[in-house]
């Protein structure tokens, strides 16, 4: 996640940027990186995350410098950064909470004695100054630092304007009291929402001095929490990382660190400890909870040749199992790198509007500047005219605007990571809502890509279902054909009582079957023959017909059944079809397979185009013929025959459990196994982009109303600091409801009469 990554446009690195607070701050640090040569940046003020994109041989610390020389720090961020993330936010928000409550302490009765005129006693205003310079110097430092580094560099932020806001209530403050006849020891003081431009002693703004501060950081301070909200994905997945390991060599057991194990060594995992890294079973069987991994709500058993991703729950027994992968090449590293890189994205939306709070704070003060010149030039009254231009400094925050996007996206990106749904990035969230037609494969994607029992049809006067069914398990266990392994799977649950027979005299004849010696009777599953009794001949015709496989079981010679198989259909097929179909979404089957098998899998999807016998380049081919129609595409696939039509698409959707180059050509993972987790995914987008308008709609609107109020004198400072916190929260609350979106494919999952999977062409 920290390493620089090769790419054809040169190598990418990621920075950890410090002291950012709103997006004048993002725009300034792109606009810096930006003037190096060949360099491009992506800034993220929800993440504090620079993704910058440079020439190879470029040193870090030359773009560490550019940023400092932005007037913020920077730093790699450290290899074990993701194991640690949690317990850094923990200090920052506990530092955000303390500085918080002193000022609380200290703020609270000043704003009591300023809005309650019945409390205020001889001198209180004394008492208000005294305890409000603390709050003016030591709980505003924060922003008078950082808006003196800006300064330093020519650059104003949010900072800037709250730390001006803040100084000159609290200056005007002080003058009255020393010098504006505020400070005789009988003097009141209402309190209004709108500015008093009455005569008199000079009003004081202590309570703006104090409440403008208090505000932002208690804005802040949840802002702080919510954002670290966001980021509960990143910290789950580090959860799931184990320290060490029981190893098992030359059959003596040890533990070692888990950074010390390598591919090919056999570890151990007891029930209820985590599986350590990606694996295959060697020893054992156990139900295993894949749900931290995938978002798959029910145990998965495994067994010998099973593979398990670490990070997976043994919920049973004792398993043993061959690492496969280890550090950053584990199916967790390559999640928790997708969703960094998610995180680290930015929206079109989020650029227009960093683009426009990178004007937008120069503009501010250029308008306090003129504002406060008008009110004098026309004449009034002098602290009518500070109010103003204090309220036009406190309320127009890009705080909000900043966060509108950045928040909805980690939000959504981290409850996509939880539903088992990976978005490599903002833009392909973005395309992910305007798709309008889904090309999907079928063998590995819509179907599981193993073989399974359809149908079993024995003669009526013959030995029956249940005998002839575990001969032929007991004769295919001896098998390594994907057609033998499905039969005596399929005769193993299915037959009850004792279990498959021991076979003598075992014997395979490519293309033509398996034969051997069960319960002293000749037992042969093979192709069937050209001439069989009419009850098997027509369930040949139907197997054919639907694209199915069957073989022919003869025992003493006596042709007794057929075995119809067929691959499984993936849980939630169906449904993800039809859910596909009522967001709008237009299915298109697509497969290198045959004509009958593709068919039966359409129809029992209720799929009405398909293209079968597909060579990779007709898949792409597909493609291109869909956009030049002006569909927008996406292609769900699992194979190195689906890689150019995946980065051919307008959006490329990987089913987690195929390959590496299917998933490296994709912008989009369903690591959950369950295809419905497509649907879920189109619904997610959507989701996020109602909330991402909302969140524009309330921040550009904000500043739309209470910049005018402002200016024209019919809002104080108080009120003005209030507001700009609670746009900002706002925004992150109305982010945070996307990490508890509802996704249909979560909630539940479709099951077969038998609860077993469904089979194409027909039920198990």
């Amino acid at each position: 996640m920290t390493a620089p990554a090769e790419s054809t446009a040169g190598v990418t690195t990621d920075l950890a940027v410090a002291g950012m607070t709103c997006a004048a701050c993002v725009r300034r640090v792109e606009k810096r990186l930006g003037r190096l040569d060949g360099v491009s940046a992506t800034v993220n003020l929800a993440t504090g995350r620079a993704r910058v994109r440079h020439p190879p041989g470029m040193p870090a610390g030359e773009l560490i410098d550019a940023v400092r020389q932005a007037g913020y720090t920077a730093a790699l961020p450290e290899q074990e950064r993701p194991a640690r993330a949690g317990g850094d936010a923990d200090d920052a928000v506990r530092r955000e909470r303390d500085r918080l409550v002193v000022t609380a302490l200290l703020a609270v009765p000043v704003l009591v004695l300023s809005m309650v005129p019945a409390l205020q006693f001889r001198n209180w205003q004394w008492l208000c100054f005294a305890l409000a310079a603390p709050v003016a110097v030591w709980s505003s430092w924060p922003f008078h630092s950082r808006a003196l580094r800006g300064l330093r560099h020519a650059a104003a932020t949010m900072d800037t304007l709250v730390s001006l806001g803040v100084a000159a209530s609290f200056s005007w403050s002080a003058y009255a009291l020393f010098f504006g006849g505020a400070g005789e020891p009988g003097m009141r003081m209402a309190f209004s929402l709108m500015p008093d431009a009455g005569h008199g002693p000079a009003h004081v703004y202590l309570e703006a001095a104090v409440g403008v501060p208090l505000f932002v950081l208690a804005g802040r301070f949840l802002e702080a929490r919510g954002r670290r909200a966001t980021g509960t994905a990143l910290r789950g997945l580090a959860r799931l990382r184990v320290k060490d390991v029981a190893v098992r060599e030359d059959g003596a057991e040890r533990r070692i660190a888990v950074e010390d194990l390598r591919v090919g060594q056999h570890f151990l995992v007891r029930p209820g400890e985590r599986v350590a890294t990606d694996g295959v079973v060697v020893e054992g069987g156990s139900a295993v909870d894949l749900s931290p991994v995938t978002g798959e709500s029910e145990p998965v058993e495994v067994g010998p040749d099973a593979e398990v991703p670490g990070g997976a729950v043994n919920s049973g027994g004792l398993l043993v199992v061959r690492a496969t992968a280890v550090g950053a090449g584990t199916r967790l590293a390559r999640i928790a790198r997708m969703v960094a890189e998610a995180q680290a994205g930015k929206a079109r939306a989020q650029r227009l509007a960093d683009t426009a709070a990178g004007v937008f704070v120069p503009t501010v003060l250029a308008l306090a500047a003129v504002v406060l010149g008008f009110w004098t030039g026309a004449g009034a009254d002098p602290q009518a005219a500070v109010t103003a231009g204090i309220a036009i400094l406190v309320v127009a925050c890009p705080c909000a605007l900043g966060l509108a996007t950045p928040t909805a996206l980690m939000a959504a990106t981290g409850r996509g990571a939880e539903a088992g749904v990976l978005v490599r990035g903002a833009r392909a969230l973005e395309t992910l809502r305007h798709v309008d037609t889904v090309v999907l494969d079928k063998t590995g994607t819509l179907t599981a890509g193993r073989m399974h029992v359809v149908r079993v049809t024995a003669l009526p006067e013959g030995l029956g279902e249940p005998a002839v069914l575990r001969l032929a398990g007991g004769v295919e266990q001896g098998s390594e054909h994907p057609v033998g392994r499905a039969v005596a799977e399929y005769a193993r649950r299915t037959v009850p009582g004792r279990g498959l027979p021991e076979v003598r005299d075992f014997r395979a004849t490519a293309g033509r079957g398996v034969s051997g010696c069960a319960d002293g009777r000749a037992v042969e599953v093979r192709t069937p023959g050209e001439t069989l009794p009419e009850p098997l001949a027509r369930a040949l015709a139907a197997a054919e017909a639907a694209g199915r496989t069957a073989v022919e079981v003869a025992v003493d010679g006596r042709t007794e059944a057929v075995i119809e198989v067929g691959d499984v259909l993936r849980p939630g097929g169906y449904r993800a079809v039809d859910r596909l179909r009522r967001l709008g979404v237009r299915p298109v089957l697509a497969t290198g397979d045959r004509e009958a098998p593709a068919r039966a899998v359409a129809a029992e999807l209720r799929i009405a185009e398909v293209h079968a016998r597909c060579t990779p380049e007709d898949k792409a081919a597909l493609v291109r013929r869909l956009q030049a129609e002006g569909r927008r595409v996406a292609v769900v696939g699992d194979g190195v025959n689906d890689a150019a039509a995946l980065a051919g698409a307008d959006l490329g959707i990987a089913v987690g459990s195929g390959t590496d180059v299917a998933a490296g050509a994709a912008d989009v993972t369903l690591v959950r196994r369950d295809v419905d987790a497509l649907a879920d995914a189109v619904h997610l987008a959507r989701r996020t982009r109602a909330t991402i308008r909302a969140n524009l709609l309330w921040a550009f609107g904000y500043n739309a109303v209470t910049v005018p109020l402002a200016a024209v004198g019919l809002l104080s400072p108080m009120p003005a600091a209030a507001a700009m916190s609670a746009s900002s929260l706002l925004v992150v609350g109305n982010s945070l409801r996307l990490r508890t979106t509802r996704l249909p494919g979560t909630a539940r999952r479709r099951r077969t009469p038998a609860g077993g999977p469904r089979v194409a062409g027909g039920t198990a």
